[in-house]
């Protein structure tokens, strides 16, 4: 469940069984990453972006949705960020 020292990016993925969508393990890791360890640092102009830290390797990771064609921009990604990207994008 928690981030691997290794990880740089964990992407979500969205399946459709007929009648809904079905989020995968990733969606909900990433949902519980958020929820439960990761910290909240700020979201970027659009509100869409969101900028987070992991409190234990103080590592930059940047949630996005990559699909901006799929209903509210499709499953979830986060992304490691370097710190240098992580502060100019966000401007903190």
């Amino acid at each position: 469940m928690m981030i691997n020292s290794n990880e740089i990016k964990i992407t979500g993925n969205w399946t459709f069984n007929g009648r809904k969508i079905i989020e995968d393990e990733q969606c909900e890791r990433i949902y519980w990453l958020r929820a439960n360890y990761l910290i909240r640092i700020a979201s970027d102009e659009s509100g869409w972006d969101v900028l987070y830290q992991d409190p234990e390797s103080m590592q930059y990771w940047e949630l996005i949705y990559e699909h901006s064609e799929l209903q509210g921009g499709g499953p979830p990604s986060l992304v490691q960020l370097l710190k240098e990207n992580a502060l100019s994008k966000y401007i903190i």
